[in-house]
């Protein structure tokens, strides 16, 4: 099993490329699965995730090609008539955004059988919401040995949800729903985070009438076919935000390029009063740091709050940070599985609930620590970057899932990184 080795102590100086975002590009690869046209994605990362989702949906029927235009990697997917509607466990337990395969199963073909999904071992991600959902569009849901059997046989019909609280994963699957069911949806207390209006884009562009995506209601006019279509990834925000923290924690200067400050205001606003600089150009965002940083209390929240998939880097950066600051995690209830790692390096960290009072150390020292989900791995790399001497991370394969040549980025700008073979 790989490993990474770190020395740390250097400042990042120079320019990343942030890629297309993960947490967009999945559900936009099971929209694919809602046409027999060919819906072609520019901007698709390399990732272990990806890679999960291009088997289901190979497995599914899907017919897909990748290749490089421009120095980007492309996806172009076709689904025909006759493609199966089951999403076997051994496929579905590598990643929970696996089930966002049934909402356009049940749209376009009236039924699917999908295993309960897997993935990172943050806490309770129930799917309560989306199987509540289908079942206001009118699908028969019934959950027997570990897979949801689903049913519609005449079809999806359009309907008022309310979601009880506020779901990324729910509002992508029932968006792809109503996309092809009859009449109009509307979702009330809908995600508002930029992949949801991203994949509502694509949406539009198969020809499905949208309006309201980004907002908490949306309004969505189903259709009976969707046409072909070619649309581009958004960037990814949660990169972006990893290697913006690294950067003013590092007491570096990073030119992050191809990434707008519209869906990072809230990380933004915590970076600057840290006293880290961030700067918008025509390339993207500068990211700086000339002194110490300072702590500020931050509390997770769905978008356009802080986002929960950037609380483990930021408190890699209030461990080195001056006086104490409070991090909240309302999201998910337990994501402080980095804690234990970052105080082998010296982290001074108090968990008391689902809040964690970091206070800052002068410096932290470099140990052999373990990965134990996607973000808590990528904190420990921010923190192995400023340690005094070597870290050692096993488990990268959360790291994989995630983030797309992450040592080579890092190298580019001056780190001292690699990763070691088992």
């Amino acid at each position: 099993m790989d490993r990474i080795s770190i020395q740390g102590g250097r400042p990042l100086k120079g320019k990343i490329i942030i890629g297309g975002a993960k947490n967009a590009a999945l559900p936009l690869m099971a929209a694919g699965l809602l046409a027999e046209q060919p819906l072609i994605l520019d901007n698709v990362p390399d990732l272990a995730d990806i890679s999960s989702m291009t088997n289901l949906l190979l497995t599914l029927g899907t017919k897909m090609s990748f290749s490089k235009v421009n120095g980007v990697r492309q996806v172009t997917l076709i689904t025909p008539d006759d493609a199966d509607t089951f999403a076997p466990y051994d496929l579905v337990r590598k990643m929970r955004a696996s089930v966002l395969v049934l909402g356009p199963l049940l749209a376009r073909f009236g039924k699917a059988r999908v295993s309960l999904p897997g993935g990172c071992a943050i806490g309770n991600r129930p799917i309560d919401l989306h199987l509540a959902g289908m079942e206001a569009l009118g699908a028969t849901v019934n959950l027997t040995g570990g897979y949801v059997e689903a049913s519609a046989p005449n079809g999806m019909i359009g309907n008022r949800v309310v979601f009880p609280k506020v779901s990324v994963g729910a509002t992508e699957n029932l968006l792809m729903a109503a996309a092809m069911a009859k009449g109009e949806t509307v979702l009330v207390n809908a995600a508002r985070e930029p992949e949801v209006v991203d994949l509502a884009r694509c949406l539009m562009a198969m020809g499905v009438q949208i309006e309201g995506a980004g907002t908490d209601t949306i309004h969505i006019q189903g259709r009976d076919r969707l046409n072909p279509a070619q649309h581009r990834v958004v960037s990814d925000r949660i990169e972006a935000g990893t290697f913006a923290m690294a950067a003013a924690m590092t007491g570096g200067d990073v030119q992050l390029v191809g990434v707008t400050a519209e869906g990072l205001a809230a990380v933004i606003d915590i970076l600057k009063r840290t006293g880290a600089g961030v700067v918008e150009n025509s390339q993207g965002l500068r990211v700086y740091a000339t002194n110490r940083l300072q702590g500020v209390d931050v509390m997770t929240e769905p978008f356009p709050g802080f986002p929960t998939d950037l609380q483990a880097q930021y408190m890699a950066l209030l461990a080195v940070s001056e006086g104490a600051a409070m991090v909240t995690e309302t999201i998910f209830e337990n994501r402080f599985m980095h804690v234990p790692e970052l105080s082998r390096m010296g982290a001074n960290i108090n968990v008391h609930g689902s809040s964690a009072l970091v206070r800052g150390v002068q410096k932290l020292v470099g140990a052999q620590v373990m990965a134990t989900d996607l973000r808590a791995s990528v904190s420990l790399v921010l923190a192995g970057l400023v340690a005094e001497g070597e870290t050692v991370i096993s488990r990268v394969y959360h790291l994989d899932r995630g983030y797309e040549r992450l040592e080579e980025k890092l190298a580019a700008c001056g780190a001292v990184i690699e990763r070691l073979a088992a």
